[in-house]
């Protein structure tokens, strides 16, 4: 046997194999920040059901933020990936999905029992199916590059944060009892509409990357402006900000629809002129 199974010396100069290709740094952090934003939903959840409502909200909001810039490092960084693309689709359901409709339901909704819980149902599908569409939406290679700058039906993250109106009205000092439940229910089934409709919404992601040199001072005040009511008041501007999304979108429906009618004009033909050696009949002969 032992001539079968000679012993042998390994040769220490034999390069080793890898097992798993090594993967760039710059394809790591942003799917690091996906996560960050991901723990923070979990997080709201938890504090929703222990009563402590104002940082849950402070988490979604940040984790709002975090979903809007993970997107722009990764592309920055030049570290998009397939991986990335479904991870951030996944947070964005359990942060924008999941876990706005149980705070709700935590905090009003479970007074209608059963009726409330579909309706956190109904708020959770529908955002599954509008991240679903979403993605399939990105691999159309034949979308106008003005369809671009607008969103099929609401934005996650909008769909969020429209739908803690009610908690916002409540750290304001409004009375939302038991009374309110009705209410606070059409008004996510209409947030969900919202979501899994057609409807176009205004992105902004088209808008250009240089800006010309007479705005840029007023874009600085206006920013550090926003950041401190933001700071000093969070429900307030949190309420504002909601309402004018609400109201913009017949705006976007408006400049969508007229943007559809100047394509459709560009693309039909244009009549030829006619010739008058064309446009007269040939003599008799």
């Amino acid at each position: 046997m032992s001539d079968l199974f000679p012993p042998f010396a390994p040769d220490p100069n034999e390069p080793r194999k890898r097992l798993f290709k090594p993967v760039p740094v710059r394809v790591i952090i942003p799917n690091i920040i996906t996560l960050i934003a991901l723990c923070l939903g979990l997080t709201a959840i938890r504090l929703s059901f222990e009563g402590r409502y104002e940082p849950a909200v402070v988490a979604i909001v940040v984790a709002a933020l975090l979903d809007g810039i993970d997107g722009r490092i990764a592309r920055m960084l030049k570290g998009t990936s397939r991986f990335g693309a479904e991870l951030d689709s996944l947070a964005d359901f359990v942060n924008f999905g999941v876990t706005p409709a149980l705070m709700l339901y935590s905090f009003l909704l479970h007074e209608l029992k059963a009726i409330g819980w579909i309706a956190v149902l109904v708020f959770a599908i529908a955002m599954v199916l509008r991240l679903a569409r979403f993605n399939v939406m990105l691999d159309d290679p034949n979308r106008p590059e003005w369809k671009k700058n607008f969103f099929t039906g609401m934005p996650a993250p909008a769909g969020a944060l429209t739908s803690m109106l009610p908690l916002y009205l409540s750290f304001l000092g409004f009375s939302i009892g038991p009374a309110a439940a009705p209410i606070a229910l059409v008004y996510l089934l209409g947030l969900a509409f919202l979501m899994v409709s057609t409807i176009p919404v205004y992105s902004g992601k088209t808008i250009g990357l240089r800006v010309p040199r007479q705005w840029v001072l007023p874009i600085f005040v206006i920013s550090v402006a926003l950041f401190g009511l933001l700071a000093n008041f969070p429900w307030e501007m949190l309420t504002a900000i909601t309402v004018l999304f609400l109201a913009s979108i017949p705006l976007s429906v408006l400049r969508y629809r007229q943007l559809e009618r100047t394509e459709a004009q560009g693309a039909a033909p244009v009549p030829q002129p006619v010739s008058p050696s064309e446009s007269e009949p040939p003599p008799a002969a």
